[in-house]
């Protein structure tokens, strides 16, 4: 249990110093994703949001998940993951492709729920 703490911390704090992503998205991402769910209450109900929001939590941690063993844990290159001298540049089009495809998939399967 101790080493999965562990993990867990050192992917939030990778996730709270990485510049990957503009420090001003870092916390629009946050209220695009409140949004998006808010909507999709009021538009589908709250079943079909539940089910929405478990497919693409759990498909975009996959994601993850695949970058930080890709990446043995940010620290090397991969697709659209750049680490130049121990610096990781911006992610890109592989990255949010990925993202869009999650989001599509959760739409569709929550749509499938009668």
């Amino acid at each position: 249990m101790s080493k999965l703490l562990d993990e867990l911390k050192y992917d939030l704090d990778f996730i709270g110093s990485h510049t990957l992503q503009p420090g001003w998205y870092k916390i629009l991402k946050v209220f695009i994703l409140l949004g998006v769910i808010a909507a999709y209450w009021i538009l589908f109900g709250f079943i079909r949001t539940i089910v929405f929001l478990s497919i693409f939590l759990f498909l975009s941690l996959a994601v993850h998940f695949l970058y930080r063993i890709k990446t043995k844990k940010y620290t090397q290159s991969w697709l659209d993951f750049v680490v130049v001298e121990g610096k990781t540049r911006r992610i890109g089009r592989y990255y949010y492709a990925m993202i869009i495809i999650n989001m599509i998939l959760a739409v569709l399967i929550s749509q499938l729920i009668p």
